[in-house]
């Protein structure tokens, strides 16, 4: 994936092209609300806090990459280690293009509960969602993925005119990025050294020589 999309171009199309993500009634995005007061992001995590190995995935929802890596590796990762106690994950979120920022403004719409699960389906459906030349249509798939998933019209409204979250998101993910040295997505960090995307067998023979010390 190509490294900022760029960034700045991303903040900008939040307010053109945010005009797609919601309707007419609702807030959209626009210039003056960058000035909001920015709410701080949390990554979200899954497994044991406690679990032997620490696993960080830094990924794009518009990254093809990251779509077959979580549709190939992450489904055998959860099953193998991080249901089972042995590495605790945590994902980051990377926002280098305005869609990624759209997609997270959804995933993060349901919360921690729905959060993993919109995330899944935004990996699995990447293709039908993304339309690089129509941001409207975009929207109103992430729209339908997220009616899937549970969340009413009102909140996709509210989430998806979140000007203040969007900048929020856009801002920690460069300085999360860059804290880890990350260029290219999908990425990994296991226990502090950072990893370039990887096959299921070569990342399972890390884990394994780690557990066993």
């Amino acid at each position: 994936m190509i490294r900022k999309l760029t960034l700045s171009f991303g903040l900008a199309a939040l307010t053109t092209l945010g005009l797609g993500l919601a309707p007419a009634s609702a807030p959209l995005l626009s210039s003056a609300a960058w000035a909001e007061e920015t709410p701080d992001v949390t990554p979200f995590t899954m497994g044991d806090p406690k679990a032997p190995i620490e696993l960080e995935e830094f990924a794009s929802f518009t990254c093809g990459h990251c779509a077959h890596f979580h549709e190939d590796v992450f489904k055998r990762l959860k099953a193998d280690y991080i249901d089972t106690g042995k590495v605790h994950f945590t994902y980051h979120e990377v926002y280098w293009d305005p869609y990624a920022v759209w997609a997270g403004l959804l995933a993060r719409c349901g919360g921690e509960m729905r959060f993993f699960g919109i995330v899944s389906m935004l990996y699995e459906k990447q293709k039908d969602w993304i339309d690089p030349k129509d941001p409207q249509k975009t929207s109103e798939n992430l729209r339908r993925i997220g009616q899937t998933a549970g969340l009413s019209e009102d909140a996709m409204n509210q989430c998806l005119s979140d000007a203040a979250l969007a900048k929020a998101l856009s801002e920690t993910s460069d300085k999360t990025v860059d804290a880890a040295g990350v260029t290219g997505t999908p990425a990994m960090v296991i226990d502090g050294q950072l990893y370039k995307n990887m096959s299921y067998r070569d990342l399972k023979k890390i884990l394994d020589e780690k557990l066993a010390g």
